[in-house]
């Protein structure tokens, strides 16, 4: 059983009331994501609110952080009101389609999405929710983020790789490119399971280039992880088992 909290370096998740608990994937994203520049943020799908709560550390952004789940919101706010960063973050209980007009643009956009499809459903709703694309699909990504980036704004992602490599394709249609993309692998004997990606908003005419990297989490030994994964995770983790 997952641990009813997860303590970090400079803040505390408590994750009891939401039906997805904290994994690596959420970790990698907020350790990997470019924030550093931005005014204006927006994490969709926020849950425990650990992206959110990322993203605050890491930079002095103005945040807001939606879920469609009554229960995240009301964990994720717990959370967060007991975070340095409080008075910097705006939690909202709707979904991705809902939130359609808001006031302003994001200089950054971030989400681990939900990325089941045509399989079995939790028995649990917001399980379900949370896992599955039903409610939220590759499309309405893309497009809110081509309609509500800031001209230079990012948009930091996380997929498996066959997903990955389709919505970078679908990406394109939607006036969007892959600036970075660092793909994941779970240990050197293992193939690449993740893809963490970058997005900005095309510039017609210009050339554009993915910077790619990799990076290994373990070391084939389980719980053993490699230097360059405790390097990007350091100002997060509070210890490792090695």
């Amino acid at each position: 059983m997952p641990n009813n909290w997860f303590q970090f370096k400079q803040f505390k998740v408590e994750q009891d009331k939401c039906a997805m608990k904290i994994g690596t994937d959420s970790i990698l994203l907020g350790a990997w994501a470019n924030c550093s520049e931005s005014k204006t943020a927006l994490d969709i799908g926020t849950g425990t609110g650990i992206l959110a709560l990322m993203i605050a550390q890491k930079c002095n952004a103005e945040i807001t952080a939606i879920d469609i789940d009554e229960q995240a919101i009301e964990q994720a706010k717990e959370n967060i009101n007991n975070s340095p960063w409080k008075h910097r973050i705006k939690l909202l209980n709707l979904s991705l389609q809902e939130f359609k007009s808001p006031e302003i643009k994001f200089d950054f956009i971030i989400l681990n999405p939900p990325f089941f499809q045509n399989s079995l459903k939790a028995p649990d709703e917001s399980r379900t929710i949370a896992r599955h694309t039903d409610k939220l699909s590759q499309q309405d990504i893309l497009s809110f983020c081509e309609n509500n980036l800031t001209p230079d704004g990012k948009l930091a992602i996380i997929y498996p790789t066959d997903l990955a490599k389709e919505f970078i394709n679908i990406s394109n249609k939607n006036g969007l490119f892959c600036n970075r993309l660092c793909k994941v692998n779970p240990n050197p004997s293992k193939l690449t399971h993740r893809f963490l990606m970058e997005f900005s908003l095309a510039t017609p005419g210009k050339t554009n280039c993915t910077i790619e990297s990799e990076i290994t989490i373990e070391t084939g030994v389980r719980h053993h992880y490699t230097n360059e994964y405790k390097e990007m995770t350091k100002d997060f983790y509070l210890h490792f088992k090695y």
